[in-house]
This record gives C-alpha cells, sequence and structure tokens, in this order.
C-alpha cells in the first residue's frame, strides 16, 4: 500500500515526518475527527467510512491494557493510555491491527471515500 498518510501525535513527530510528510490539500475544508474506541481487546467500531482529509483518532480505554494501531508501513507506540490520530488524504481501505492481540481478533478497518 503506498496511501500517503499524515500522522498527528505528539510522540511520533519526527518520525511521521520522515514517514509520511504532511501534504497540503488545496480548497479542501475544514475535516472532522472520528473515533475508534480500544476497549475489551477491540476496536470499537471495527469498520469505519470516512471521507478523505478526515481524521480518525484511536483512544485507548482498555483498563491499561497494552496496545498498538499497526498499518503495513507504520504503527503507534505501544502503550497502555492516550490516543494516535491519523488524517487520511487519500482515498481507499486501509486495514490495520495491534499486533500484541492479533490471534484474538483485534483487526479493524478504515474505508476512505
Amino acid at each position: 500500500m503506498n496511501k500517503r498518510l499524515t500522522i498527528g501525535i505528539a510522540a511520533l513527530a519526527l518520525a511521521a515526518a520522515a514517514l509520511a510528510p504532511a501534504v497540503a490539500l488545496g480548497g479542501a475544508h475544514a475535516a472532522g475527527t472520528h473515533s475508534v474506541v480500544l476497549k475489551s481487546l477491540r476496536f470499537h467500531p471495527g469498520t469505519l467510512t470516512i471521507n478523505h482529509g478526515e481524521s480518525v483518532k484511536w483512544e485507548w480505554r482498555d483498563g491499561g491494557e497494552r496496545h498498538n494501531v499497526t498499518f503495513s508501513h507504520f504503527r503507534s507506540h505501544t502503550m497502555g493510555s492516550g490516543s494516535y490520530t491519523v488524517r487520511f488524504i487519500s482515498k481507499g481501505t486501509y486495514n490495520y491491527r495491534c499486533t500484541i492481540h492479533e490471534a484474538e481478533g483485534m483487526r479493524g478497518k478504515i474505508i476512505v471515500r
């Protein structure tokens, strides 16, 4: 997958700049942010459909259970609390998983239209 994503997380600011440089969206309106909650070894919702230019914020609410959000080319830090935000600027389907709990079925999908 060669999709470009803008990653917005303070802890990964330098790494994010190297992996997915920011892209200006000429003429685009203010984009919305959608939430995915990590709880009970699942992503809630498991599949989310958004418009290109919008962001998804993953929020850790699993009582300190450590998770990550992993796409094919990058991932969040493994953490037990906090949040991680990705702005999707290209249309497509983005599958992701928690590499710690993948065997338990902790997978998700973002569909960007």
